[in-house]
């Protein structure tokens, strides 16, 4: 435990931290890349040009200093960050050259400020903090070797099968190369993947989440391709889906890291389940009914589902499939807008998602996935219905995330 005094240095910088936060961070990733060029391979380039990389983390030191006293508080955010390092291969000594840059940004960026008391207050604060997520992903780290076909770092998986579900998503089949065993993984889960981008001359990471249930010999991945948008710098065009979508064919090798992931269907309840997605958000929760359907669940199952067209939807005859073999299964897909000479069964309304007037079933598990805003819109629609936080299960894509 640090003391009082590191603790009242620490959180009197949060106010600085949370103005100056991004530039900090943006120094701070310049200043690694440059005396590390090894880790441009572990971070999310794309996520480096678009700025989304520097303002999740400038938010989360800024909630680190916030919360020095206890940070317990944030322990469901530091269990995410865990699982994600653990999908990308991140070990312990990598912590000692993070807080080599970090505490020199800390420095070069608020000049003055940076007292020599500041500067060892955050040394402590940031060991204290390294020694915590070591702890976390070195018990992940074994829980992956130990299961069965379970391996940590990365290892080659072969293209089984390419299939194109939309007019975006496309799903990839893997199995392992040397032929062995797949891993059990919990539905709702996701792998990386890892591939040599030649614009970039080095090898990328992504995540994807698992679109089909465990047990299958195989794991499969549902890519959107992100075309992205030339007028708006936040919106580079997807390096990784692209190279994937473009180049990936069956048969060819690709490089995967172990299942992750702290958004699953809870097994060991009884509940109801009400899966909530938009747009590529639906992979996940494919996984989840996949497994329902599976198991031959009897737990009541509600699918809501939110694309912007048909041309856009992934999925739709097999969730209808998938809902109609469960006892008690239901699903309501919804078009933001129709396509000219498109007709069939693919959606049941035109709009927005609106759950306020649906059927939930009470004392359900939500499980909810897509953009930001959709998701933040569908808590509070939840909340608003008297559904209890513990009750609420988000994942957001990318870095951040959403309050659930």
């Amino acid at each position: 435990m640090l003391d009082s005094t590191v603790r009242q240095t620490v959180k009197a910088t949060a106010p600085v931290l949370e103005t100056h936060g991004v530039d900090l961070t943006r120094h701070f990733y310049a200043r690694m890349f440059q005396h590390n060029p090894e880790l441009r391979e572990v971070f999310n380039q794309g996520h480096q040009r678009s700025g989304t990389q520097q303002q999740a983390l400038a938010m989360a030191v800024a909630a680190y200093a916030r919360h020095i006293d206890d940070p317990s508080v944030l322990a469901p955010v530091l269990e995410r960050i865990a699982h994600k390092h653990v999908s990308l291969g991140i070990r312990a000594e990598h912590y000692g050259i993070v807080g080599r840059h970090l505490l020199a940004s800390i420095s070069e960026v608020l000049g003055d400020a940076a007292t020599p008391a500041v500067i060892d207050a955050w040394a402590q604060a940031y060991g204290q903090l390294a020694d915590v997520l070591i702890g976390l992903e070195g018990s992940l780290y074994q829980a992956a070797s130990e299961q069965p076909g379970g391996w940590t770092g990365w290892r080659t998986f072969r293209v089984l099968r390419k299939q194109a579900e939309s007019d975006e998503i496309t799903s990839f089949e893997l199995a392992p190369a040397d032929g062995g065993q797949v891993p059990p993984f919990k539905p709702g889960q996701y792998v990386s993947v890892r591939v040599v981008v030649p614009e970039l001359g080095h090898r990328q990471p992504r995540q994807y989440s698992l679109s089909d249930a465990p047990g299958r010999g195989h794991l499969r991945i549902s890519v959107k391709r992100e075309a992205g948008d030339r007028s708006e710098a936040a919106l580079p065009e997807g390096m990784v889906s692209n190279h994937l979508h473009q180049r990936l064919a069956e048969g060819d090798v690709i490089e995967v890291a172990p299942p992750a992931g702290d958004f699953f269907l809870h097994e060991e309840r009884d509940t109801p389940v009400v899966l909530i997605s938009a747009g590529v958000g639906i992979t996940p929760m494919m996984a989840m009914l996949e497994h329902l359907h599976a198991q031959r669940s009897r737990r009541p199952v509600r699918f809501f589902h939110a694309a912007r067209h048909a041309g856009a939807q992934a999925f739709a005859p097999r969730v209808r499939q998938l809902v109609q073999g469960l006892p008690d299964g239901a699903a309501w897909i919804v078009h933001e807008e129709a396509i000219d000479g498109v007709t069939g069964t693919a959606h049941d309304a035109l709009g927005r998602l609106d759950l306020t007037d649906q059927s939930l079933p009470s004392n359900a598990d939500h499980y909810v996935c897509g953009p930001r805003g959709f998701m933040a819109a569908q808590i509070e629609v939840l909340r608003a219905r008297g559904v209890p936080q513990e009750r609420i299960h988000a994942e957001a894509f990318g870095t951040g995330g959403v309050a659930a």
